[in-house]
């Protein structure tokens, strides 16, 4: 029965992929540039035939119109595939104009010839052919002249397209790598702080684990969008400072405040966090006793208002002094740059007891 079932499909599906193969043959046939340019210079043909006053009959109407034609075919791809490339630049512009316009000036009594030619019959016909020798040379610069224009714009055109895309996947890049900058060192640190409490066999340890996991969920199928919801964003400093809480003990004073309505509003994903870890790495953790770390977010439609501060040792050691707010708050910078070029503002408070962070963000 099986080979029934195959006997019976093999003939369908070999239909089924000749057809396939049929109309995608058709479409880039359609989508091909030598269709675009045949189509437009038909268009261009029958524009003319029809404006035409038709004097001489249909029959010479579309005879003189397609000479007519041909003549523009072919100066305009002479300038497009030699002129353009080879003499179309800073240095050889005049030169670029002087063989237009020697072009212009050699085709057009070609074609004014070709057409008296044509017209032997009609004496009247040929008489304007010949009064109206600068007119058509006049028409045909013209038409010489716009397709160079034409050609330039659709060549801007295509650098900046290119250009864009070029940013784009630079950007991209950068970002991914600025992310995962930050994810490893976050985890690192967390993992540290687990580890110490599972030799302590503290209680706290399964709390943590738990929020790690919404954290780790958050940075690995949350974080890859450009942008994210602001809601989660903030869930995720939440989860964070928790992390802090249970690690710091009761000495440890840290403030969360959030102000305004958060509704759709989208943000960069963990945009604040290397401002939390230096916060607790730079500042905290140097305190023997007590310290504090106050974060406040300002919420509306338009505009974030973050601001961090915490309170740190009057004398760090040397080290710390070139670490502190070293890598993470470069990549903030760059990330920043990237992402809200021209609408973001970012101060650094660096005091004798505290150090503080102010980030005013144009949201899209």
């Amino acid at each position: 029965m099986n080979n029934k079932l195959a006997k019976f499909d093999s003939p369908i599906l070999m239909r089924a992929i000749i057809n396939r193969s049929i109309l995608s043959k058709i479409y880039g046939f359609f989508t091909t540039r030598m269709v675009y340019h045949a189509t437009f210079w038909l268009i261009m043909f029958m524009i003319l035939v029809i404006s035409s006053r038709g004097d001489l009959g249909f029959g010479f109407t579309v005879t003189f119109e397609f000479i007519n034609i041909l003549f523009y075919i072919i100066i305009v791809y002479f300038n497009l595939f030699y002129l353009i490339p080879n003499y179309l630049n800073d240095k050889n512009f005049l030169t670029y104009c002087g063989l237009l316009l020697i072009t212009v000036v050699i085709l057009t009594p070609i074609k004014i010839f070709t057409l008296y030619f044509l017209f032997s019959p009609f004496p009247e016909i040929q008489q304007k052919l010949i009064t109206q020798q600068f007119w058509y040379f006049f028409l045909t610069f013209i038409i010489a002249g716009s397709s160079t224009i034409f050609k330039i714009i659709s060549d801007w055109v295509r650098y900046q397209r290119d250009r864009r895309d070029l940013q784009t996947q630079t950007m991209q890049s950068e970002l991914r790598f600025l992310k995962s900058q930050i994810n490893p060192h976050f985890l690192f640190n967390t993992l540290n702080n687990l580890y110490a409490l599972t030799l302590k066999k503290s209680d706290k340890a399964p709390e943590i684990v738990i929020k790690l996991s919404e954290m780790m969920r958050y940075m690995l199928y949350e974080c890859n969008e450009r942008r994210v919801p602001l809601s989660k964003e903030v869930n995720y400093i939440r989860n964070y400072l928790d992390l802090e809480r249970l690690r710091q003990g009761e000495n440890i004073e840290i403030k969360f405040e959030v102000s305004g309505k958060i509704n759709d509003q989208k943000i960069a994903p963990l945009m604040f966090i290397p401002f939390l870890e230096n916060s607790f790495k730079h500042g905290l953790n140097n305190h023997l006793s007590k310290g504090f770390v106050t974060m406040t977010l300002k919420v509306d439609e338009k505009q974030i208002q973050f601001d961090i501060e915490n309170s740190k040792a009057e004398s760090l050691p040397a080290t710390e002094h070139r670490r502190s707010g070293g890598i993470g708050l470069v990549n903030v910078r760059r990330r920043l740059n990237l992402l809200y070029p021209d609408h973001y503002q970012l101060e650094i408070r660096d005091n004798p007891n505290t150090y503080g962070v102010f980030l005013n963000l144009d949201l899209d």
